[in-house]
């Protein structure tokens, strides 16, 4: 067997190896319309799980930040006012301070609600004019409101 015989043999494997080694546009289109198919068979359930989570922690940050307004009551004698607002949880109010603040009564400044929006305080309530009322109005950041949207009470 000649030299030239050889070269051309490998030349030949090479090339189809080569062939062979690459994903045609068609296999990759296929593969792309599977993947889009199955992600929209995943993602309304993944969504709606994320809803819920948000819904979760709203209502436990509502239940964490009562906690602390009970205790910092306990301390002062009364809640914190709408001005001095849950700040008041995490530093000592800069308006009209209590002489018996005892905090910070949490660890780490309010946040805002899983939403990005701020947690409503109004002390004393309109709902619990004895009290306080704590609300995070949902989504939508609005009052009222369905579903995803609704308000999330300290008082329900």
């Amino acid at each position: 067997m000649g030299a030239a015989h050889r070269h051309a043999r490998r030349s030949a494997c090479a090339s189809f190896t080569t062939r062979r080694a690459a994903f045609t546009l068609i296999e990759v289109l296929v593969v792309i319309v599977v993947i889009a198919v199955l992600a929209s068979f995943v993602a309304p359930s993944l969504f709606r799980n994320v809803d819920d989570a948000r819904v979760t922690t709203a209502k436990a940050q509502i239940e964490s930040f009562a906690t602390a307004l009970d205790a910092y009551r306990l301390d002062t004698g009364r809640y914190p006012t709408t001005a001095q607002g849950l700040a008041a949880l995490t530093q000592r109010p800069a308006v009209d301070p209590p002489a018996t603040w005892n905090g910070p009564y949490l660890r780490k400044a309010v946040p805002d609600d899983p939403w990005g929006h701020a947690y409503v305080y109004v002390a004393p309530g309109r709902v619990n004019p004895q009290g306080f009322d704590l609300l995070s109005y949902g989504a939508d950041g609005r009052e009222g409101g369905e579903g995803r949207d609704a308000d999330l009470t300290s008082w329900k």
